[in-house]
C-alpha cells in the first residue's frame, strides 16, 4: 500500500483531474479489492456508481441496509440493479430493529443517535470493507462545513484502506447536469424537496441552506460516523 506521503502527493496531482479520471485511476490501481459505497438516498452516490460501472461492469457496488430506509430507496436499489444488470450487496446490523430496541431500548435514534448510527451503520461499514484495499465514496466538499477539507485520495485509518472521493471538487450543479445528460436514476425523494437522505427516522427536509441539516432534527449532528 502507498504510504501517507505517497498519497499526499496523489491527492495533489488527482485534485486536477476529472472525476472519471479519478475512477479509471482507482480502477486500474486497486480492482479487484476495490468497492463502491452508495446510500442509493444522495444524488452523488448515483452520479459515481454510474460513472465507475461505465469503466468497470463488475466492481462490488455495496449499501448499508440500517432496516430503516425509505421505502422508495429499497425500490431504487431494485431499479438499479435492473438498469445496469448488477446484484447490490446489502451490508446490515447484527441486530434488527426490534432486537436493538430490547437491547437499548425503543426508537433509540430518538434518544441516542450517535449509538443508533454506530450499531446500524458505522460496525456493519467497518465489516464489509474489510476484504478492500480502497473504496470509492461520493464525498463532495460543498455538502457540508464538515466536508469542507475532503480529499480526493487518502489513507482512511477508521477502516484502514485508502479512501477515494472522485466528486469532491464538483457541485451541486455539476452533479445534476451529469445525471440529466445520462440518464441516471435517482432517489425520487429528491423531488420533493428533500436534500440528504438516510434513515426515515432521521431525515426531515433541510431547514437552512446545509443541505444535511434535514438530518438527525434537534440533535446537534449532521454526520453519522461514516466519514466524520
Amino acid at each position: 500500500m502507498p504510504s501517507r506521503e505517497a498519497l499526499t502527493a496523489l491527492d495533489t496531482q488527482l485534485t486536477s483531474q476529472t472525476p472519471q479520471a479519478i475512477v479509471r485511476w482507482a480502477i486500474d490501481h486497486y480492482f479487484p479489492n476495490l468497492a463502491l459505497t452508495c446510500s442509493f438516498g444522495g444524488s452523488s452516490g448515483m452520479v459515481l456508481l454510474d460513472m465507475a460501472l461505465k469503466i468497470e461492469p463488475n466492481l462490488p457496488v455495496l449499501v448499508l441496509d440500517t432496516g430503516l430506509l425509505f421505502s422508495e430507496t429499497y425500490a431504487l436499489v431494485e431499479q438499479i440493479e435492473k438498469h445496469y444488470g448488477i446484484t447490490v450487496q446489502y451490508s446490515r446490523p447484527t441486530q434488527t430493529v426490534a432486537e436493538q430496541a430490547a437491547t437499548h431500548g425503543p426508537e433509540l435514534w430518538g434518544t441516542n443517535p450517535d449509538l443508533c448510527c454506530k450499531l446500524r451503520k458505522v460496525e456493519p461499514l467497518k465489516n464489509v470493507l474489510a476484504p478492500y484495499d480502497a473504496w470509492l465514496t461520493a464525498l463532495r466538499r460543498d455538502q457540508s462545513s464538515t466536508r469542507a477539507n475532503t480529499p480526493v485520495v487518502s489513507w482512511n485509518d477508521k477502516h484502514q484502506l485508502v479512501k477515494i472521493c472522485p466528486l469532491a471538487l464538483w457541485t451541486e450543479r455539476d452533479i445534476w447536469r451529469y445525471i440529466h445528460a445520462n440518464g441516471v436514476p435517482y432517489n425520487p425523494l429528491l423531488d420533493q424537496g428533500y436534500t440528504s437522505l438516510g434513515c426515515h427516522t432521521c431525515t426531515s427536509h433541510p431547514v437552512n441552506g446545509d443541505p444535511r441539516s434535514g438530518r438527525w432534527a434537534g440533535f446537534n449532528k449532521t454526520e453519522c460516523g461514516l466519514h466524520i
